[in-house]
C-alpha cells in the first residue's frame, strides 16, 4: 500500500485538522468530535442541515458545508457510519432554533446512526426531520444497504435543500425541497481500478488490467456486470439507460448532469463521457440546464465515474443556481 500518512488510526482526524486549518474562515471543528461545521454556525433563524458518512468520499462531505450548503458534516472512520453520539454532537451544534435536516444516503448503518441521533435530538428539543438519498439505480440491494445506495446525486440534495434552508424556508419546506430532489434524480457508475482502505491495506477487489465493473458502489460494492473495458461512448450509453428507463425522461423537459469522478479519473476522460452524454440528451430532446463535471463525491483513489441526472422544475433551477460558499462548490 502506497500512501501519504501518518497514521493509519489517525487519518481522519488529521484530514479535519488538516481542512479546518486551510479553511479557517469558512470551517470551524466542534471539539473532541469528528465534526466539521460552518465558522458561523449556528445560524440562528435559519434550518440547519447536516449530512455525512464514513470518511474516503472527499469532498463529500466536509467540502460542502457553507453558506448555502450545509452546515454541518459529520466523518466516520473511513467507510464507516459515524456513531449515534457524534451525529448529535452535529446536529446540536448547527440547531439555530427552527431545526436540522439530516441528509443520509441510503446505507443500513448510516440510516441506523442518524435516526438514533436524531432521537436523542428531539429528547433535548430540537426539531429533527430526515430525508434518505437513494440515487443508484445500479442494484436494489448490496452487502452495505436495503434498497437503492445513495451516491454523487446527494450533492444535488446538498445544494438544494441547502438554498432552501438560506431563503429562510422553514423545516418542512426545506424537507420538502429535499425529498422533491431525491424522487428527480438518478445516478449509475462504474469502476476500472479498485481502492484501498488504509486500515486494510490491500485493495476491496481485483480486476484484471482489460476489465471493468458496470454499477459499482462509493464502497467498491459489486456491480452488475464484469466487462472488458469498453470505449467511453459505450460505457455512458450503458450508465445512461438504466438511469433514463427510471427517470421516464420525456421530449422537452429540462434537467441538471452531474459528471462525478470517483477519485483517479482525470478530468479528462469526465469531459468525454459529458461529450457522449450530452449527444444522448440532445437526441431525447432534453435541455439540460446545467451540467457539472469534477470530483464530488470519490471513493478513495479508484478509478471511475458515475452520471447523476436531475428532472428539473422552476423551483429547483432557481435553487442549484443560488448563491453557495464552500470549499468544494462555490456559486
Amino acid at each position: 500500500m502506497k500512501k501519504i500518512l501518518n497514521d493509519v488510526n489517525a487519518v481522519v482526524d488529521e484530514m479535519l485538522d488538516g481542512m479546518v486549518a486551510a479553511h479557517p474562515k469558512e470551517l470551524k471543528r466542534v471539539e473532541g468530535t469528528t465534526v466539521v461545521v460552518r465558522a458561523d454556525a449556528p445560524v440562528k433563524g435559519k434550518v440547519g442541515i447536516v449530512s455525512g458518512g464514513g470518511s474516503g468520499h472527499e469532498p463529500a462531505h466536509g467540502g460542502f458545508v457553507g453558506k448555502g450548503m450545509l452546515d454541518g458534516a459529520v466523518a466516520g472512520e473511513v467507510f464507516t457510519s459515524p456513531t449515534p453520539d457524534q451525529v448529535f454532537e452535529a446536529i446540536k451544534a448547527v440547531d439555530g432554533g427552527e431545526g436540522v435536516l439530516l441528509v443520509i444516503k441510503n446505507y443500513t448503518g448510516d440510516v441506523m446512526n442518524f435516526e438514533m441521533a436524531g432521537e436523542l435530538a428531539e429528547a433535548e428539543g430540537i426539531k429533527v426531520k430526515q430525508v434518505v438519498v437513494n440515487d443508484d439505480v445500479a442494484v436494489e440491494d448490496s452487502s452495505f444497504t436495503s434498497g437503492r445506495r445513495g451516491i454523487a446525486g446527494t450533492v444535488f440534495v446538498h445544494k438544494i435543500a441547502g438554498a432552501m434552508a438560506e431563503s429562510g424556508a422553514s423545516l418542512d419546506e426545506v424537507e420538502a425541497v429535499a425529498n422533491k430532489v431525491i424522487k428527480n434524480v438518478k445516478s449509475m457508475g462504474m469502476s476500472l481500478s479498485p481502492c484501498t482502505v488504509p486500515a486494510a491495506g490491500k485493495p476491496g477487489f481485483t480486476l484484471a488490467e482489460n476489465e471493468m465493473e458496470i454499477g459499482t458502489g462509493i464502497h467498491g460494492e459489486p456491480g452488475v456486470e464484469r466487462t472488458e473495458v469498453l470505449p467511453a461512448s459505450d460505457i455512458v450509453k450503458t450508465l445512461f439507460a438504466k438511469v433514463d428507463d427510471d427517470l421516464q425522461l420525456t421530449s422537452g423537459e429540462e434537467v441538471a448532469v452531474m459528471i462525478n469522478g470517483l477519485g483517479s479519473t482525470p478530468q479528462m476522460e469526465l469531459y468525454i463521457m459529458n461529450h457522449t452524454l450530452s449527444k444522448l440528451l440532445k437526441e431525447k430532446d432534453l435541455n439540460v440546464t446545467e451540467t457539472i463535471v469534477g470530483e464530488w463525491m470519490t471513493s478513495l483513489e479508484m478509478a471511475g465515474a458515475s452520471i447523476s441526472v436531475l428532472r428539473m422544475d422552476e423551483q429547483l433551477k432557481e435553487l442549484l443556481a443560488a448563491p453557495a460558499n464552500t470549499v468544494a462548490f462555490k456559486r
